[in-house]
């Protein structure tokens, strides 16, 4: 009879737990609505609602047609008020893209590399007077 040692077992259990932390992703993404999303990407920072106080950003409830940096009470980061930016759907498509690019000094760290996720998000900010 063979006898099994600590280091043996050891080995079996670890090579095997990579195969039972392995699981099957969705096959299709759930559907998100348009508030959950700017709630989970965007909401740690900002509100957009009427009224509402800022975050660490600023509130962006009436942001489509707005000149950046122009929200009063917010101290924004160097570069907004001098942007001369306009936020409109192509706009905010660049800045949401890469902030820096957009209005370089901006400390905004979130980045969204999906154009339908950016195209969500601004959609929704449109509605949101």
């Amino acid at each position: 009879m063979r006898k099994i040692t600590a280091a043996a077992i050891a080995a079996i259990v670890m090579g095997s737990a990579p195969a039972l932390a392995q699981f099957s992703p969705p096959t299709t993404p759930a559907v998100v609505d348009p508030a959950t999303l700017f709630s989970r990407q965007c909401g740690t920072c900002h509100v957009a609602v009427a009224n509402g106080g800022p975050r660490q950003g600023p509130n962006l409830a009436g942001v489509m047609g707005r000149t950046a940096g122009s929200v009063a009470g917010f101290k924004y980061s160097p570069g907004y008020a001098s942007s001369g930016i306009v936020w409109t759907a192509e706009t905010l498509d660049a800045y949401l893209a890469n902030p820096q690019t957009t209005i370089p000094g901006s400390v905004m760290a979130y980045r969204q590399a999906d154009p339908q996720v950016r195209a969500t998000i601004i959609g929704w900010l449109g509605d949101q007077h």
